[in-house]
């Protein structure tokens, strides 16, 4: 199926001779699943709140794809609630930066979800990000699998019911997990460890990282690094990286990388926001929100650190590519990182668990192997 930026997502069971009104449709419905169900593009739908529920758009087309879903179909992509495998643990909270949480793929051909579910999930896609960034994404994805249009080399997957008190629904591929779950984890944003990132000009990045849809946020991250005075410069300008996988969650005493942003000066303070701003930009505007709010509930930039690294240097011109971003909130007398790590190709953000040690990490270049969990112990 080729998706491309112009042209509109229609479900082909309501195209036809104008017996079937779209706007008389939204009107008469009583709820949006109808929506999902059809095939609608989910940004019919109205928006009724500033944060995600079980009735967002993307929440709702869940909903509708579930209900399509056959018995032998559930039986390959939907689990319970708290389901473990025993290499990937709580399969939910798994992250990983090339990935398949279930074996079929959306789009290849293959005819394991039928047109209209197809159609649906694109939809559910949509309705996560931010639609100033669909196209960019669909580069992404593209230029990540060797071509492939979207669908082709992603998957899917859902947990607890749709529309019920627990559910969550995951897509995953290479440098992509996003996830949609009504709030149900209403003390973790974006439902959960989501990734992103783009090797776009191979496996090895170049100089300046050409084409790369997120390099802009290393090159906002190297602005901030410009503003700080020599002294500032020395503490945050750190030798090695360390290796992705073996980050650990640290807890009180733990200790973090470069400076603390509490002693920036006010200018400096607000270009390092514009950075956190354009970090969860590329995601809709209810998850931009409530990550923002979490983080500004527990002190905002002032509890985090802010490093840059030698190590990675692309070129060896002093356009730091890999750096990270490390907050240390206490949370009700405890203490939680959260921690936003920018590179000039891949990131990763978690929420923090209220109460209990947690982190949101960004990753440079580095595969992560066997993946990392989003939080100690389970989300719940």
């Amino acid at each position: 199926m080729e998706l491309k930026q112009d042209r509109p997502i229609v479900c082909p069971d309501c195209a036809g001779d104008g017996e079937f009104d779209r706007r008389d449709f939204l009107r008469s419905v009583g709820t949006t699943a109808a929506v999902a169900a059809a095939g609608l593009p989910v940004w019919a739908t109205p928006k009724v709140t500033a944060a995600p529920t079980k009735t967002s758009a993307a929440e709702t087309a869940v909903k509708g794809l579930y209900e399509t879903l056959t018995d032998e179909q559930k039986k390959v992509i939907c689990f319970d609630w708290d389901y473990k495998e025993k290499d990937r643990g709580l399969l939910r909270t798994f992250v990983s930066n090339n990935w398949h949480i279930t074996k079929p793929r959306i789009t290849d051909g293959k005819g394991f979800y039928n047109k209209k579910q197809q159609t649906i999930i694109h939809d559910i896609f949509k309705g996560i990000i931010n639609p100033d960034w669909y196209g960019k994404f669909l580069k992404q994805l593209k230029d990540d699998t060797q071509g492939k249009e979207w669908g082709v080399d992603q998957s899917i997957a859902i947990f607890g019911k749709p529309g019920s008190d627990k559910f969550e629904f995951v897509m995953t591929g290479r440098h992509m997990t996003i996830r949609a779950d009504g709030n149900t984890e209403a003390h973790v944003a974006f439902g959960g460890p989501i990734f992103y990132g783009h090797a776009a000009s191979g496996f090895n990045e170049q100089v300046h990282h050409p084409g790369n849809v997120f390099f802009h946020e290393a090159v906002m991250a190297n602005k901030v690094y410009q503003m700080l005075d020599a002294k500032q410069q020395e503490k945050a300008l750190l030798e090695k990286l360390p290796v992705e996988s073996a980050v650990e969650f640290q807890g009180a005493m733990g200790k973090f990388p470069g400076i603390s942003v509490g002693g920036f000066a006010d200018e400096q303070k607000k270009e390092l926001q514009k950075v956190l701003m354009a970090l969860v930009e590329p995601y809709r505007k209810e998850d931009q929100e409530e990550a923002l709010e979490c983080l500004q509930k527990q002190g905002g930039l002032d509890k985090c650190n802010l490093a840059f690294y030698k190590e990675g240097d692309i070129g060896n011109d002093g356009e730091w590519d890999c750096w990270r971003l490390v907050c240390s909130l206490c949370l009700g007398g405890d203490l939680s990182s959260f921690n936003l790590s920018g590179s000039f190709f891949v990131a990763l953000l978690i929420a923090c668990r209220r109460g209990e040690v947690g982190e949101c990490r960004v990753l440079g270049r580095r595969p992560i192997p066997g993946g990392v969990s989003s939080l100690p112990g389970d989300i719940s």
